[in-house]
């Protein structure tokens, strides 16, 4: 089967001009390398997939829509949240109060204990990177604690560098 036949090079080109990402591009350029005499076999090779795939790239050219919706992906939705739209409102509300406002003993909102909140109050379970992801879309930005062992008093320096010592160099509950 001669894929193409009704489209010219120049149409393609045209397209390419008028697509986003990465994909359409990429499969735009192997349209119209076929049309100046690429086998499918060489594009496989050359776009580290396979040959059905590219014959499929060419294949979904054939069509009465325009070239740059049909070089392009459907949208996918992925999958359905775990909380629904008025949970995580309220989700978003919480973590922009101090975690102790809620009865939990923490200066700050972490993925762990967004994960334990999750569980406790809505039943569903996260994974710590989706609880990352969580706070993110909260408006909350990961902040590193700056180091202030130099700016505290002699004594509470000594303290610690003790309490380090009598545990080993590793952090242990008080």
């Amino acid at each position: 089967m001669d894929h193409l036949d009704e489209i010219s090079v120049e149409e393609l080109q045209d397209a390419l001009d008028n697509v986003e990402g990465n994909k359409p591009t990429q499969r735009l350029l192997a349209a119209i390398a076929y049309k100046n005499g690429v086998t499918q076999t060489e594009l496989a090779e050359w776009h580290d997939t396979g040959r059905r795939t590219i014959y499929s790239w060419l294949n979904r050219l054939d069509t009465d829509e325009p070239l740059e919706r049909a070089v392009t992906d459907a949208h996918r939705s992925g999958r359905k949240r775990k909380l629904s739209e008025k949970q995580q409102q309220a989700f978003e509300e919480t973590v922009h109060e101090p975690p102790e406002e809620i009865g939990f003993d923490a200066p700050a909102w972490m993925p762990a204990l967004v994960k334990e909140y999750l569980e406790e109050t809505y039943g569903v379970e996260y994974s710590i990177p989706s609880c990352r992801r969580l706070l993110k879309e909260a408006g909350l930005s990961y902040q590193k604690p700056r180091r202030s062992a130099a700016e505290s008093d002699e004594n509470d320096q000594e303290a610690f560098h003790d309490e380090i010592k009598k545990s080993g160099g590793k952090w242990t509950p008080q």
